[in-house]
């Protein structure tokens, strides 16, 4: 059973905005050797450009007083990134980051299982497919070994981390992957699984107020401006519901 102290070299598979964020974080806060894969070399040398270039990468984020100069200099060395699925062979720890799609992560995972060593731990960063579900093809003893690690976007700023655990999960991997968050410089929320549900706590909490500011604009109760100008200022949100909210595919 893979332990902390056990885990030196973490998979991403997926790059991307969030998957480069993940190995960003692994790698620069939390000292880790990490290799990101994905399908093309275009999708690689983006991915490259997220973790030292972007908006969120390592060199404005030492020009902000964010990161230091070492760090960023150990996120620039110890990221690789490669085309072969072989390369993530020798991980202890593999974060799937591949587009929300249920079959294509429980296709991945299922390829994954015949190459990786079986006590590496996988963890998939779904914001909200059921993990016992993204866990079906996998082999009964990885099953053990299988968690949900939910992080926020942009990874580098957003502090947030959701170790999710099945009813088959082994709570020693569990304790390892909140472990490691924490050394990536996570606040780490734990939550179980629960069949028939989509999210964990974020994505769920923000849904069901995100219900509630709809159906009081609905009923005509108060416009879309005021919904988000009360939630803005009373809670302190950068963004409530109704307007530009940042993410995946979009500016911040």
């Amino acid at each position: 059973m893979m332990r902390l102290e056990d885990i030196s070299h973490i998979g991403v598979l997926g790059g991307g905005v969030m998957g480069g964020g993940i190995a960003q974080i692994m790698s620069a806060l939390a000292g880790y050797r990490v290799t990101v894969r994905d399908l093309t070399q275009e999708i690689l040398d983006d991915t490259r450009d997220e973790v030292t270039e972007r908006k969120w990468g390592v060199k404005r984020a030492v020009e902000r007083g964010k990161l230091g100069f070492d760090q960023a200099i150990r996120a620039i060395e110890n990221v690789s990134y490669t085309l072969n699925l072989e390369d993530l062979a020798d991980c202890d720890l593999i974060i799937e980051a591949v587009p929300e799609q249920l079959e294509l992560k429980q296709a991945v995972f299922k390829e994954l299982d015949g190459v990786v060593k079986p006590e590496c731990i996988f963890a998939s960063n779904t914001s909200g497919f059921v993990i016992k579900e993204i866990a079906r093809d996998v082999s009964e003893e990885r099953k053990r070994n299988f968690v949900g690690m939910h992080f926020s976007n942009p990874v580098p700023v957003m502090k947030m981390l959701e170790v999710i655990t099945t009813d088959e999960s082994d709570p020693e991997v569990a304790e390892t992957c909140k472990a490691v968050g924490e050394a990536a410089g996570r606040a780490v929320s734990m939550v179980k699984d629960k069949e028939g549900t989509y999210g964990f706590i974020l994505n769920r909490v923000f849904a069901a107020a995100a219900r509630e500011a709809k159906q009081i604009v609905d009923d005509g109760l108060a416009s879309p401006e005021d919904v988000d100008k009360a939630m803005i200022t009373g809670r302190n949100w950068p963004a409530a519901f109704f307007g530009s909210r940042g993410g995946i595919g979009k500016q911040w």
